[in-house]
């Protein structure tokens, strides 16, 4: 018989060989005391200070709750709260038990290191952002691994994939599924919610899951964790072994078909439940066969409702009339509904009590209700969270480290440390975080074969150029912004503002979340031009605007010059303006005049002469027809060629050599390099960046970049053979 934990049992000391000492707990029998290693006692340690910081945080909420004077209220069916769960607490004890406790741990609420399933259905770029803001939510709280399970589309894919794959998060796993496989099950259903067919896809869990998982949380993408999933994992445990549904009430009025004069809603238990929370024990339902059965509930209600107005929901609650037994409603505060007219305040009486909260309006943050002020400013917390942050190790649950994972620790090993440019070595290896199509991206094929993406990198100091960029590029471009998280979110609403950008589907903007002392631009240019999906490709700096019509020009030219089947990189020449103020030259005759006025400059004119040079202005100026150029030492021009060209050395980190290497690299592939004549571009000025007052104030910033190029001409020379023996000559002649 199990009598709890009593004050009856004196507690005593656990002394160490080392000397030192544990008041060990009066709840350890004595062969659990026999087993007490150090290592136990450390884990216990670390367990007491994390259950001091869970009751420090109550007291905060309770504080904050007394602040906002909540009032409480009675709610729910009647009918059904003798099988809703009491939660975590107390619930199940009685009076005597209570008071006769003392504060001995009780047993956990699921077993060490047990391993949690998720499942949620994700389809299209905004709901992938919406998942990264539930998924830091959850990774927050947690102490167990998790496995999620996304059910998604193939944009949805290609961003969380490479999400969870730069992220490297440990003790967690990420299994993809093909929503495009599982379209047949629900296609057939007519839904008028606007979560299209997605909005469906909860219902073939059972089928699209794998076969040996017997439970999962399921959960919409518009969630947000207050507290440990785990406390909503361990409520399997009291499931009777009927049910296998586990759900909160509906806290709208939708079920009870009074909202409106002649609403109709679908069959439901009472208010209903809501389907943004679900537990489900998968092989319970298999075994009734749960794939057959809401299918012929489906089939049967829509002979008279026609159309599902709550998408999967409407089918689970018709279910649910039907088999009442199967169900087991949770607390609400489970699932505190946010959408308009719910009754979701008296879900709780102070801020502790909030487990889950569900933006579960089309509104979203916008949403009517007395506490949303507190709520959106739970959801900012996590949604501007820095994410890097979440990589840490569970205490005592060893996880087996990923790929990138050992390659990254065995590169970082394989550094010195006392090596003085070490920071430098470290940022070319490091994995940054990449969220791919931040925002809407569509982009239709041209039927020619010619099309171009300009390709640039920025950070947030240069958002301003991003419209001037669309007034002058009609076409696609790729942009890698290199941001935090809470940046991210800043140009979201920028660009979501902006009349300009928020009409333009064909741009792909790709977050390379922040990390390490060094704007890692080569990386940027590389992410940049892996998402190019046009066969050429216009390698430019953000700084610069092209001239109006280059993007048809540019077109033109690649016909005429062949790109298709030629090795040759089309230079456009680059201008440069030290006015802020400038009116746009319209044609190459109006940039001439603009020029022998003093109003515009060839670029880099007065601290870097030769790095464009070779492009030979003179020429242009005259020029009709285009014209090849030799390639010289620190040649580097902004160039139009093939998508499938080398990428950027990624050992050049700030400023210095970042383009220089890569146009060095063309040149040793044998591209040519062809100065198109009618075509320009101009740099807008701005404040000097923080890596260029690096570069001129600090001398082992200097070594380094030396150091840097060396060992690049080193490489070059390895991989090129005596052809490539020209650049360190040509360096040493400089």
């Amino acid at each position: 018989m199990d009598i709890g934990c009593f004050f009856l049992f004196p507690s005593h000391l656990l002394t160490f060989a080392d000397g030192r000492s544990l008041l060990v707990s009066p709840c350890l029998s004595d062969q659990q005391e026999l087993r007490l290693t150090e290592r136990d006692a450390t884990e216990l340690r670390v367990q007491e200070v994390e259950e001091e910081n869970r009751q420090l945080r109550l007291q905060l909420s309770q504080s904050q709750a007394a602040a906002a004077q909540v009032q409480y209220g009675s709610y729910g069916n009647a009918q059904w709260a003798a099988s809703a769960d009491p939660g975590p607490e107390d619930g199940e004890n009685t009076a005597e038990e209570r008071a006769n406790r003392t504060d001995c741990p009780q047993r956990p609420m699921v077993e060490r290191c047990e391993l949690i399933h998720v499942a949620c259905v994700c389809a299209g770029h905004n709901a992938s952002r919406d998942v990264v803001t539930l998924v830091k939510s959850i990774l927050f709280h947690r102490r167990n691994p998790l496995h999620f399970h996304f059910i998604t589309d193939a944009v949805a894919h290609q961003i969380l994939s490479s999400l969870f794959q730069s992220w490297m998060v440990p003790s967690v796993q990420v299994s993809f599924y093909d929503a495009e496989e599982l379209k047949s099950n629900v296609a057939w259903i007519p839904n008028k919610h606007y979560s299209g067919i997605y909005g469906l896809m909860k219902l073939t869990l059972t089928k699209a899951l794998p076969s040996n998982l017997t439970k999962v949380i399921v959960l919409d993408t518009d969630i947000t964790f207050a507290t440990d999933i785990a406390e909503l994992w361990a409520i399997f445990r009291k499931f009777t072994d009927k049910q296998a549904i586990g759900l909160v009430e509906n806290q709208s009025d939708w079920y009870l078909g009074n909202l409106w004069k002649n609403h109709k809603p679908w069959p439901a238990l009472g208010r209903g439940f809501n389907t943004g929370v679900i537990l489900l024990l998968l092989e319970r339902l298999r075994r009734i066969g749960w794939e057959q059965m809401w299918r012929l509930t489906a089939e049967r209600e829509l002979m008279s409702m026609l159309s599902t107005s709550l998408a999967d929901q409407d089918i689970f609650n018709a279910f649910i009339k039907q088999n009442p037994v199967l169900v087991h409603q949770l607390p609400c505060f489970w699932n505190v509904q946010l959408s308009d007219h719910t009754r979701s305040e008296q879900c709780y009486t102070e801020v502790s009590d909030l487990k889950v909260i569900h933006w579960n309006s089309p509104k979203k943050l916008r949403v009517k209700n007395k506490h949303v002020e507190f709520f959106r400013n739970l959801y900012l917390t996590f949604l501007e969270y820095d994410g890097n942050l979440l990589r840490r190790e569970l205490f005592g649950c060893p996880s087996q480290p990923s790929a990138d994972s050992l390659r990254l620790q065995n590169a970082l090993e394989e550094l010195d440390e006392d090596d003085q440019c070490y920071d430098f070595r470290r940022e070319r290896i490091a994995l940054h975080r990449l969220h791919l199509y931040f925002l809407q991206y569509q982009y239709i094929p041209a039927e020619d074969d010619t099309d171009v993406t300009l390709v640039a990198q920025l950070s947030i100091d240069r958002l301003q150029m991003l419209e001037a960029i669309c007034n002058h590029w009609e076409g696609p471009i790729s942009l890698a912004l290199y941001m935090s998280d809470a940046e991210a979110q800043q140009f979201l609403r920028y660009a979501q503002a902006s009349d300009v950008l928020k009409h333009r589907k064909n741009i792909g903007y790709h977050i390379v979340y922040k990390e390490g002392q060094f704007y890692p631009v080569n990386l940027l240019r590389n992410i940049a031009l892996r998402q190019a999906n046009t066969p050429y490709v216009f390698l430019t700096d953000v700084d610069f605007l092209p001239m109006y019509g280059l993007y048809s020009y540019l077109r033109k030219s690649i016909v005429q010059l062949d790109l298709a089947h030629t090795k040759n990189a089309l230079v456009v020449p680059a201008f440069e303006t030290l006015r802020y103020r400038l009116s746009f030259p319209k044609s190459k005759a109006e940039l001439l005049s603009m020029l022998d006025m003093g109003t515009l400059y060839t670029f880099r004119y007065h601290v870097w002469t030769k790095g464009h040079a070779p492009t030979n202005y003179a020429k242009w100026r005259t020029a009709t027809t285009a014209y090849k150029v030799e390639w010289e030492a620190d040649f580097e021009p902004y160039v139009v060629v093939r998508r499938d060209c080398p990428e950027y050395d990624q050992r050049f980190v700030g400023f210095g050599w970042n383009k220089v290497s890569h146009i060095m690299e063309l040149d040793a592939q044998e591209y040519d390099f062809v100065v198109l004549p009618n075509a320009f571009m101009i740099h807008m000025p701005h404040a000097p960046s923080f890596d260029i007052s690096k570069f001129r104030s600090s001398s082992s910033y200097r070594h380094c970049l030396t150091t840097l190029k060396e060992e690049f001409h080193q490489d070059l020379s390895r991989k090129y053979g005596a052809a490539a023996l020209k650049y360190l000559t040509a360096e040493r002649n400089i």
